[in-house]
C-alpha cells in the first residue's frame, strides 16, 4: 500500500488533505492513484488507512477509514551514535537504520574521522522520510545534532555498547546474555572509517560503556552500524 507522511495539520476530522507539492506529485503522477484507492498515512504516532476522495490540481484529499496506534516500533528505545561517514556510506546507514527501527542517530565528530561535518545535513531527514515510507513504519528515526564523544549523555541510558576492533574476548553475545533487567534505553556507539582513538575508548570505558567485539573480521563502519542495530532490535523487540 502506498504510504504518505503527514502532520496533525493535514487532518480535518475524518479527512486528510495532502498539500505538499512533492507528495501530491508522487500520488498523482508517479503512483497514479485513483478515486477510492487505498492509501496509508502516518504522522509519527498513528497509522491511518484511507481511501482517495478527491484529486485536485494542488492537493489530494483522503477519507480516513481506520486508525491504528503505532504497531511497528519497539518499546525499548535504541539509539546509535555513529562517527560521521563519507557521503554515500552515511546515507546508506541512515536509510537502513530507519528501516530496522532505530530510534535516533547521533552523528559524531571523532578524532580519526575522515568526514568532518559541523552540523547535520538537510538531506539526511529526506532519506529518513523516504525510507520510512518504504518500510511501512510509523515513527521516523530522529537525527540529532552533530556532537563529540565527550558530549554524549551516557548517563541517560540503561545500557551503552561500543564495538571495538581491539577487544578480543568480550562479545556482544556475552553482554546480552548477562544483561540487566528493566532496560528501557540503549545506546550503541560506532567509530568512523578510521576507528576509535584509544583516548576515546578509555573515556567511554571509564564512563560505563561496555566494550565488545563483533568477531574476528573487521567490519566497515556502515556494516557494523546495521549489524549491531539489527541484533539489538531482534533481541529487545
Amino acid at each position: 500500500m502506498i504510504s504518505v507522511i503527514i502532520t496533525e495539520e493535514n487532518i480535518y476530522e475524518n479527512k486528510i488533505v495532502i498539500e505538499d507539492k512533492a507528495d501530491v506529485n508522487h500520488l498523482k503522477n508517479v503512483f497514479r492513484v485513483k478515486i477510492d484507492e487505498k492509501v496509508r498515512a502516518v504522522d509519527g504516532e498513528k497509522e491511518y488507512i484511507c481511501r482517495v476522495a478527491e484529486l485536485d490540481k494542488k492537493s489530494v484529499t483522503l477519507i480516513i477509514d481506520e486508525i491504528y496506534e503505532d504497531r511497528f516500533s519497539t518499546n525499548i528505545k535504541i539509539d546509535a551514535a555513529i562517527g560521521i561517514l563519507k557521503n554515500d556510506k552515511m546515507d546508506l546507514t541512515i536509510q537502513k537504520l530507519t528501516e530496522i527501527g532505530i530510534n535516533k542517530i547521533i552523528p559524531l565528530n571523532t578524532k580519526r574521522g575522515v568526514a568532518k561535518v559541523s552540523e547535520k545535513k538537510e538531506k539526511w531527514d529526506l532519506i529518513v522520510k523516504e525510507a520510512l515510507k518504504q518500510c511501512q513504519g510509523v515513527k521516523p528515526l530522529i537525527i540529532d545534532e552533530v556532537t563529540k564523544i565527550d558530549k554524549l549523555k551516557l548517563s541517560d541510558y540503561d545500557l551503552v555498547i561500543v564495538p571495538y576492533e581491539c577487544e578480543e574476548q568480550y562479545t556482544l553475545k556475552n553482554l546480552l546474555k548477562n544483561r540487566k533487567e528493566n532496560i528501557e534505553k540503549i545506546l550503541y556507539i560506532i567509530g568512523p572509517e578510521g576507528g576509535f582513538d584509544i583516548e576515546e575508548i578509555e573515556y567511554l570505558k571509564n564512563n560505563g560503556a561496555n566494550i565488545v567485539t563483533l568477531g574476528r573480521r573487521i567490519l566497515r563502519a556502515e556494516t557494523a552500524s546495521i549489524v549491531v542495530g539489527g541484533v539489538l532490535i531482534n533481541e529487545f523487540q
